[in-house]
């Protein structure tokens, strides 16, 4: 807690940098969005970021464009690839059986449910951002951030926690008998 501490008191509030604005992003969009949207969407979100970056890191189709467009080198057009592509995943899974057997019981789950699947998928989502844009313009973020969403460690527990609280989580039913 006292590394929290100290990290928020070294931050230039007078001058922001890209720091700051990542973490406000962060608690601003874990909160506000996560609960206005529902544990629900947020695993469907989830669902749709694990997806988009599947396709745009993996397929082989893609590599065709990637040649064409010289994707690893313009990084605009990688994260308005991957964007893109999880704008269209999440309309067609919004509208798919997946919602639906989520959501199976109309519950909207939890809030603590919801608060930490919506931190874990905006997490994600920064890490994968960031790791889009090419190292000259990630190194003038502390070492705290780089650590927290671009290291081999941080890139993983983003990638991976989500799945593990998606299977560790409480069911709907087990929240309304409690």
């Amino acid at each position: 807690m006292s590394a929290v501490i100290s990290y928020l008191t070294s931050l230039n509030w007078q001058n922001p940098t890209w720091d700051v604005f990542i973490l406000l992003f962060f608690v601003v969009g874990a909160l506000l969005y996560g609960l206005s949207l529902g544990r629900d969407r947020v695993i469907v979100i989830l669902v749709g970021i694990y997806m988009a970056l599947a396709v745009v890191t993996n397929a082989p189709a893609l590599s065709t464009l990637n040649v064409a467009l010289n994707l690893n080198e313009n990084y605009v057009l990688r994260i308005s690839l991957f964007l893109g592509i999880f704008v269209v995943v999440f309309f067609l899974l919004s509208r798919s059986a997946l919602l639906k057997t989520i959501g199976r019981s109309g519950a909207p789950g939890s809030w603590w449910q919801t608060i930490v699947f919506s931190v874990l998928q905006v997490g994600l989502l920064i890490s994968v951002t960031l790791n889009f844009l090419p190292r000259e313009m990630t190194q003038g973020l502390t070492e705290v951030t780089r650590n927290i969403f671009m290291s081999d460690q941080g890139r993983s527990a983003w990638l991976i926690l989500p799945i593990l609280f998606m299977i560790v989580a409480p069911s709907q039913k087990q929240d309304q008998v409690m």
